[in-house]
């Protein structure tokens, strides 16, 4: 049975996260997203402190511990999902395009660990260490395939001794500074979702770069690149979990699974930013209301009313992203949980954001704190799956549950 307290280790991960949003990220934020960059200072500064945002499997590579290490990452694995969304929610208050700035594995790391061989795992999560900030990413996204993830046409073709890859991917975190980059593409286009590979494509690879950093509306501090591939060629060392990886799984869909379920454990993590995004500007025109209003009249209870829906909403959100990651922790699929909480959480986060700027009126337009988590939150209802994916995924564990189809 899931449990609605924290535990004491795990208010010792959200208390020290969120003193970290507090202290470091808030007091760089709005110049961050002004400059639309991260100073390299400061990252360098926050990779000497071993900070990062978690996601589940995402971890470095393996060395030796002792028996008394072994026995903590043991008991971290066990709740790795929970201690994530607890981490994520803070780092969300905090400032959530610096939270994805943190150097580290980001969403390159879950697909590596999940499908990579043991060789993989240490060659590519190794790198990530305190003495040099370091980036991966993960490139699923094209022009013509976002929320169709069966339609991408990066193609990998097979020549001796690995692959040539050619194709576009866009929007793509991280992507232009990334150490490496896990690329979907596909062997045959016809083969549908059984053509899918996954290859880690390093920078400096022949035919491999970025076109562009994007400018964007919100999570401007956060770098999003489009990257291209012409005739690169990568060997066959870097395709993810190797060869044997797609041969021994029968139904040949091996490669979209590994994206598809790096998704299970990044969209509660997903979920739990846009909760924290939400609190963070909820707490805001709590305070402006309590200080600001005039407690007498219409305007005051009025006010007061759509607070507490908007605490009655991020509750939920946060309760739905818990029992998601709780179900992963606990090893039980999780997929219609995860697309729930991101579902639920996105579309509310936007929500709560739009109704503190109305509650702030004038004061919080163009530079206010709320004006920029308005502009931030906005793609927690689009990316990892936009609301429409999330409900047609909602929709066929539905009713996969009463033994039908969609």
């Amino acid at each position: 049975m899931i449990s609605l307290e924290l535990t004491e280790p795990q208010k010792q991960v959200r208390d020290l996260v969120h003193y970290f949003a507090e202290h470091e990220m808030r007091p760089i934020s709005m110049q961050a997203d002004k400059e639309e960059r991260v100073p390299d200072d400061w990252l360098a500064k926050v990779n000497r402190m071993g900070i990062t945002l978690s996601t589940p499997g995402g971890g470095g590579g393996t060395k030796s511990k002792s028996a008394e290490d072994e026995r903590v990452d043991l008991e971290v694995r066990r709740q790795a999902n929970r201690l994530s969304v607890i981490a994520a929610e803070e780092m969300g208050w905090g400032d959530p395009a610096i939270a994805l700035t943190l150097p580290g594995p980001g969403l390159g790391g879950p697909p590596v660990q999940a499908a990579g061989t043991p060789e993989q795992r240490e060659r590519f999560l190794s790198i990530f260490t305190r003495d040099e900030p370091r980036w991966g990413a993960y490139a699923l996204t094209e022009p013509g395939a976002g929320s169709d993830v069966a339609g991408i046409r990066t193609s990998a073709k097979k020549v001796d001794g690995g692959y040539v890859l050619n194709g576009q991917k866009i929007f793509i975190t991280n992507g232009g500074r990334a150490s490496w980059v896990v690329v979907f593409a596909t062997v045959d286009p016809s083969l549908g979702r059984a053509g899918h590979r996954a290859f880690v494509v390093e920078k400096g690879m022949p035919g491999f770069s970025c076109s562009r950093i994007v400018h964007k509306m919100g999570m401007r501090a956060s770098e999003t690149a489009e990257l291209v591939f012409e005739d690169c060629f990568v060997p066959d060392e870097n395709l993810l979990g190797g060869e044997a990886y797609y041969a021994e799984r029968a139904s040949g869909k091996s490669g979209f699974r590994v994206a598809m379920s790096t998704f299970d454990t990044t969209r509660p993590v997903v979920a739990a930013m846009a909760v924290g995004i939400a609190r963070a500007a909820y707490e805001y025109t709590l305070e402006y209301v309590r200080y600001e209003y005039p407690k007498s009249g219409r305007s005051y209870q009025t006010a007061c009313e759509r607070l507490a829906a908007m605490h009655q909403d991020i509750t939920a959100g946060r309760l739905l992203t818990w029992e998601a990651a709780w179900k992963g922790d606990i090893g039980q699929p999780n997929a219609k949980e995860a697309a729930v909480c991101k579902a639920f959480a996105g579309k509310m986060a936007l929500d709560v954001c739009a109704s503190c700027l109305e509650l702030l009126g004038p004061i919080g337009l163009n530079g206010h704190i709320v004006e920029k988590l308005y502009r931030d939150v906005k793609v927690y209802d689009i990316f990892e799956g936009t609301n429409q994916i999330q409900h047609l995924i909602i929709a066929r564990r539905l009713y996969e549950e009463q033994g039908l189809r969609i």
